[in-house]
């Protein structure tokens, strides 16, 4: 199969597989790590690993992964693929190999190895999709020079920086909940978390939805239903948990849309 037969395949294995994994951890499992995963512990999930290293693990195809597919491509040193390139990297980047030591872990804290396993399979194959469209010429799309003041772009890229924005925020928030030392829960307060349970998930999905905007590619299409397939059932069982864990959480916040979800 040629590479563009092979992009062709996975943009809708990964488009039919967003649909089968919103069922899945909708209606029938949550995803075993963090708050959930006393409630999903199980043989097949797999021996615990560091969590800190399951992170690293499974976020770094999206940034080490991406680049040398990227670079493998004959228009890597185009100015608007670099841009795009640049922006992939300011959020994978930072998720691999910086929000591992600044997130807050609980001492001795482990994920099953099933999710890393799994989550390193996929990003690598989200990975190819989008950096293939920016630099090989095989599937690549028409980013030429006035690419980037094209409205699309510019679009696209003001939304990314306002998804990045409230994720990275909402994440240090979080991280500043829990003082060294601490193993509890504690309910978020202050600036959106006044809305929604889960602002670093809405922060997400801003992100990529303006990828795909600013890309306006199939691949990023398909990388949005990819993340609000995982994503969107996450922020309701984090939202339910809350309600459940905490008799005094505020009622009037929607989980992960504000004033909608």
């Amino acid at each position: 199969m040629s590479v563009a037969q092979w992009h062709d395949c996975l943009l809708v294995g990964y488009a039919a597989a967003s649909v089968f994994v919103f069922v899945m951890l909708q209606f029938f499992v949550k995803a075993a790590y963090g708050k959930h995963k006393a409630d999903q512990l199980a043989w097949w999930w797999g021996p615990g690993v560091p969590t800190r290293v399951s992170w690293i693990v499974m976020e770094a195809p999206s940034s080490i992964g991406f680049a040398l597919i990227y670079f493998a491509g004959a228009r890597a040193f185009d100015a608007a693929p670099l841009v795009l390139l640049l922006m992939w990297q300011a959020h994978y980047f930072q998720r691999s190999f910086i929000y591992p030591f600044i997130r807050s872990v609980r001492p001795g804290d482990t994920t099953p190895l099933l999710i890393p396993a799994m989550a390193f399979v996929t990003n690598l194959g989200i990975s190819f999709l989008n950096a293939t469209i920016l630099s090989w010429t095989e599937v690549r799309a028409d980013y030429g020079a006035g690419w980037l003041t094209d409205p699309r772009f510019l679009a696209g890229a003001a939304l990314f920086v306002a998804g990045y924005h409230i994720n990275r925020k909402a994440d240090r928030m979080l991280a500043a909940l829990r003082k060294p030392g601490e193993t509890g829960y504690r309910i978020p307060r202050g600036w959106l978390y006044e809305k929604i349970s889960c602002p670093n998930y809405f922060g997400e999905c801003l992100i990529w939805a303006g990828w795909a905007i600013a890309t306006w590619s199939s691949a990023g299409v398909v990388f949005v239903l990819w993340t609000l397939a995982n994503l969107l059932p996450r922020a309701l069982s984090t939202h339910r948990w809350y309600r459940e864990k905490f008799p005094d959480y505020p009622s009037a916040r929607r989980a992960v849309i504000p004033g909608v979800l």
